[in-house]
């Protein structure tokens, strides 16, 4: 595996927003701690989601993929343009204003609707404004990010993805998004294909995120630059551990033998393999963190 050969470019690229960071801020720490809530309540069996589910499995892997990408999105206050951030930024809008849609959606089957536990009927009616404001907010700075002019040119490295890598990582992005946007459309028939026992919620719940990981992925592939794609090279691999954790700890709720449970082994190992790959060939190509520099005057 020889690696890809660190070059330096030039051109404009938009100061990123203080608003992009302090988002990105707030909802990893609110994804830590809701995220770690729903995985560790369904490890020890109980599903401690906003809206009630058949098997605690679901709602766990909603919030290993919370805990997982928590970690990479406090890293994006330290880029200094917004090109370096939106390979990760974009899944995320993809996420909140799908998880704001499939509450609204399945506003029937939420505990603040049906009842329950005293906790889990809180829990609920808390998760709906701020998943609300939060997929409000994300898209709000996201056009206030596209509405900054292009500043003055800058140098950054540039480091390209090896050829070999391209097909491989189309077709990992488009089995995340096709399969995302199957059970978030078409819950009622995708839904039967998921090797455990899911709800429509459940099934749009995760058809959520699979859906923001094709876009991550695709969006990777189009940006052809591993310096720029850092931060989603950070997230896509603890999201496949977490993730990777839940279903062990819960393998008996899964049929192993079906085609999905096959289908998602691989493409949690896709994740995996090329988030390690990816910064593999960062570290050998020599690159360094946030790697931008500005003319000096008179230069």
């Amino acid at each position: 595996m020889s690696a890809p050969v660190a070059t330096t470019t030039t051109g404009p690229g938009r100061e990123l927003s203080a608003a992009v960071a302090v988002l990105s801020t707030a909802v990893a720490v609110i994804s830590l701690g809701v995220g770690a809530l729903l995985a560790v309540a369904g490890v020890a069996g109980y599903a401690a989601g906003a809206w009630a589910s058949p098997e605690p499995l679901s709602p766990a892997l909603i919030g290993a993929a919370m805990v997982g990408v928590a970690p990479a999105l406090l890293t994006m206050g330290r880029a200094a343009t917004w090109e370096e951030v939106r390979g990760l930024y974009l899944p995320l809008v993809v996420v909140m204003v799908g998880l704001a849609a499939v509450t609204l959606l399945n506003a029937g089957a939420l505990r603040v609707a049906g009842g329950g536990p005293l906790f889990l009927v809180l829990f609920s009616l808390g998760w709906v404004p701020v998943v609300s404001v939060l997929a409000l907010a994300s898209v709000g700075c996201l056009a206030a990010q596209y509405r900054r002019p292009a500043g003055e040119p800058i140098r950054t490295g540039h480091v390209p993805m090896p050829g070999w890598s391209k097909p491989l990582l189309a077709v990992l992005g488009s089995g995340w998004l096709g399969i995302g946007a199957g059970l978030l459309f078409l819950p009622g028939f995708w839904g039967a294909f998921v090797p455990w026992t899911v709800n429509r919620a459940d099934a749009q719940g995760l058809g959520v995120w699979a859906l923001s990981l094709g876009v991550g992925v695709l969006a990777s592939l189009a940006e052809d630059d591993l310096t720029r794609s850092r931060p989603a090279l950070r997230a896509v691999p603890a999201v496949a551990v977490v993730c990777g954790t839940v279903l062990a700890a819960r393998a008996a709720d899964v049929d192993w033998g079906s085609g999905g449970a096959v289908s998602l082994l691989a493409l949690l190992g896709g994740l995996f393999a090329t988030g390690v790959t990816g910064q593999l060939l960062l570290r050998r190509s020599g690159t360094v963190e946030n790697p931008v520099e500005r003319p000096r005057p008179g230069a």
